[in-house]
């Protein structure tokens, strides 16, 4: 039992941290964060430690949002509009409204890219990840989360630009 409680301290971060990443709810992150624990705590005798604990835990987080993003239905549904309560206020209020409808426009953008590159987007910016981290979830390297990454925000750029 105590590895389980170690694994619980070490890692309850890095699996809410991307579970945020995909819902962009405080709620529903540490709510799917304790059933992905709890899952893995079921489970535990088949995991066969072909990869790191995190990437197994933050592949099971993955498994429960799909699972509950489909109960719900919701996984684009309001995002602006939960995205625009996470806007700091400014000093003044013409310059946090500028700033709102450019990151209100900027995310709006990044949900119009594939599933992959928004994952990675997300992962990078909201959830605060490194390039090594982005990989190791994505079941992939440090180069490929770099690649995607920089592929994505030239095709943001891209677009800033035509418009």
């Amino acid at each position: 039992m105590k590895g389980i409680d170690k694994i619980y301290s070490e890692y309850f971060q890095t699996v809410y941290k991307y579970l945020f990443t995909l819902t962009q709810d405080a709620d529903v992150s540490e709510e799917l964060t304790q059933e992905t624990f709890y899952q893995a705590v079921k489970t535990f005798d088949r995991f066969r430690g072909e990869s790191k604990v995190s990437v197994w835990l933050c592949q099971i987080a993955k498994h429960l949002w799909y699972k509950e993003y489909k109960r719900r239905n919701r996984f684009t549904e309001g995002f602006v509009e939960e995205m625009s309560d996470l806007i700091p206020s400014s000093e003044n209020l013409q310059e946090s409204v500028i700033e709102s409808d450019i990151k209100i426009a900027l995310y709006q953008k990044i949900r119009h890219l594939d599933e992959k590159t928004r994952e990675v987007i997300y992962l990078r910016l909201t959830g605060e990840l490194s390039f090594r981290e982005i990989g190791e979830i994505m079941m992939r390297n440090e180069t490929w989360a770099r690649v995607i990454f920089y592929r994505g925000k030239q095709k943001l750029m891209s677009e800033e630009e035509r418009e």
